[in-house]
């Protein structure tokens, strides 16, 4: 409608301009835009006039001013200028039926006019959301709407997750000269939607400066989770630990509970609960176990466990994470050249190898430990050779004296034993 009556006053002004030269009279207007309730001015200028009267009319062809004589009764309207070369007049508190085409009339002979249009815009009203349920359930399916009407030309309606711009339905529908506006929004709600705005704004032009908008925030109700924090690693006798239970959910999970290996705390002197922090304030032995926070809310129960044990100062290293070793006892005949020839024992090791100083003593404690039960197995089997071999010389030197008849002979018996003895000769070592 606005190029529409544009493009009619620029025929009018090139027709004006065009009969200019033929009579050097020719009203000249221009159209014109307002909002709603605003002020209209409506000027009619004659560049060459012979004293010839102007005369402004309304759509209904009703005369509003003929010259500086006002006349229709309307207090709306009121004579801003009036001269031989031009005529002024002021509508204020536009409504919607004042819209139109106004004619600019010369008296002259024949009567020349112009027509201006006047363009009024309908203000949006301030948006509406419905569709909110309060509070919702994490995983409900909700539709918000958002709705606004008297808008002219239709409004165009924005939806906001926070500051984020999210993109919804639209629908318009005409109501007489304004129009209906109507956008969805569709939400699988999540608990990360608690306490989120969601913003529906009008951007109309009449609406240029100050733009309307209606804000909801979303509460969402979920069942409660829980984490224990805890600053220390390594926690060993003596120390101050403290662990914080944080629970999130909505309704707010308070108090929490804290148990020990399924029971109650014991030694609550030392062990000190302040609210959602369970606090040692020296750590011991009888510390360790395995530590549970639990919350709920109306939708449910959660918890998370903590197990913890109190490690020895300063000497007693942590637990190692590394497989035990298992050794096999090797062969006696082949244990020293092994034990030269293999790198571990010898120290000829990577020093980057990952783990390998976490090892270290275990390895060499086992060596020791192979080395120790090997001399050990040495001296008991050389032993009961030695023992083996004195016993039978013994016998050897004793059989003379088996088939003597009397001690004489027997004495005899021993000296040949000793002949034949030298012939073979018998080491000790």
């Amino acid at each position: 409608m606005k190029l529409k009556s544009n493009l009619i006053f620029t025929l009018y002004t090139v027709y004006g301009i065009l009969l200019k030269g033929i009579s050097g009279q020719y009203p000249l207007v221009q159209n014109v835009t307002v909002t709603e309730g605003g002020t209209a001015n409506l000027t009619c200028r004659v560049e060459y006039n012979d004293n010839t009267s102007l005369q402004w009319s309304n759509p209904a062809q009703q005369t509003l001013f003929f010259g500086d004589k006002k006349a229709l009764r309307d207090n709306r309207i009121e004579l801003v200028r009036a001269s031989w070369s031009e005529l002024t007049i002021s509508i204020s508190d536009v409504t919607l039926s004042d819209e139109g085409f106004y004619t600019c009339s010369l008296f002259t002979m024949p009567v020349r006019t112009a027509k201006a249009y006047l363009t009024v815009l309908g203000v949006p009203e301030k948006p509406e959301i419905n569709g909110l349920t309060k509070p919702a359930m994490e995983g409900d399916h909700i539709t918000l709407t958002c709705i606004t009407q008297g808008s002219k030309p239709a409004a165009d309606l924005r939806w906001f997750r926070n500051e984020k711009e999210v993109k919804g339905a639209k629908e318009v529908n005409a109501s007489g000269k304004t129009f209906t506006v109507r956008s969805s929004l569709q939400l699988h709600v999540d608990r990360k939607d608690d306490g989120v705005a969601y913003t529906c704004r009008v951007d109309h032009v009449a609406l240029a400066q100050a733009p309307q908008q209606a804000t909801e925030v979303l509460e969402v109700h979920y069942p409660p989770h829980v984490k224990i924090i805890n600053p220390i690693t390594l926690p060993q006798e003596g120390q101050y630990l403290k662990l914080e239970c944080v629970s999130r959910g909505n309704p707010s999970p308070d108090p929490v509970m804290w148990t020990k290996d399924g029971g109650e705390l014991p030694d609550l002197d030392r062990i000190i609960v302040e609210g959602r922090e369970l606090t040692f304030n020296s750590l011991n032995k009888t510390d360790n176990g395995t530590y549970r926070c639990e919350a709920s809310n109306h939708l449910g129960t959660s918890s998370d466990d903590y197990v913890l044990y109190v490690y020895d100062v300063p000497t007693t290293m942590p637990p190692s994470t590394t497989p035990p070793l298992h050794l096999i006892p090797p062969d006696p005949t082949v244990q020293l050249s092994t034990h030269a020839s293999d790198p571990t024992v010898t120290g000829n090791r990577d020093p980057n190898a990952v783990g390998q100083h976490g090892t270290d003593h275990a390895l060499i404690g086992g060596v020791v430990a192979v080395v120790v039960f090997v001399t050990l197995c040495l001296i008991i089997v050389l032993g009961r050779y030695l023992a083996r071999h004195k016993g039978t010389y013994l016998t050897n030197e004793a059989k003379g004296a088996d088939d003597a008849p009397d001690a004489d002979t027997a004495i005899i018996n021993a000296e040949g034993n000793h002949a034949h003895a030298e012939e073979k000769k018998e080491y000790f070592i």
